[in-house]
């Protein structure tokens, strides 16, 4: 089987790309970044322990860059280049991403890679973000919104009453950054993280 790496915010996206590769991939570790500054995930605002806890109830490696806060993309490019090295020594091929339609955004991380060793995976590209939100729903996953451009969203579960809330200007996956969640249960997690 292959071996892939799991770019990791603690969200949802990433959470459900690792679930729907299962079977395609043995996932070697979650790559996640923190600020060097405070240990907390970028944008998602998520403490490195709950991070941590989430890789250690699935059972898998958690691997650790810290970046500077801001952070240019030279700058980021850098301190990920340790990352893709010790991937190519693991015999590790792969990495997946849990983007979903953001064109610019895929072709970034392609460039990025492109030099590496390491061929980039987008198990949910283009599926349609509100039947994708439903699976996920109903597949078990559970999240909670941990930062949002709207602050009411903020500590809301991520659930059906939660879809059925969004106005149609919000991709029900929050894909343009109008919110980003932690999960807290998913399939394959042997118990839920807490997170407030």
């Amino acid at each position: 089987m292959k071996r892939a790496l799991v770019s990791w915010s603690g969200g949802k996206d990433a959470a459900w790309a690792l679930h729907r590769s299962r079977g395609e991939f043995e996932i070697a570790a979650l790559v996640t970044t923190v600020s060097e500054t405070d240990a907390v995930v970028p944008v998602h605002h998520i403490p490195h322990a709950r991070i941590a806890a989430q890789a250690d109830s699935l059972g898998i490696n958690l691997w650790t860059v810290q970046l500077p806060q801001p952070c240019p993309n030279i700058e980021y490019a850098a301190r990920l280049q340790p990352v893709w090295s010790r991937a190519a020594t693991e015999g590790i091929g792969n990495i997946l991403f849990g983007d979903l339609f953001l064109a610019d955004i895929r072709a970034w991380r392609e460039n990025l890679l492109a030099t590496t060793a390491l061929q980039p995976v987008f198990p949910l590209w283009m599926q349609p973000s509100a039947a994708l939100a439903r699976e996920m729903i109903a597949g078990g996953l559970e999240a909670v919104v941990c930062a949002a451009g709207n602050p009411n969203l903020i500590g809301r579960d991520f659930n059906e009453s939660f879809l059925a809330s969004l106005p149609p200007s919000v991709d029900p996956c929050g894909e343009n950054g109008e919110f980003h969640t932690f999960v807290q249960n998913m399939p394959g997690f042997s118990c839920p993280v807490s997170f407030r």
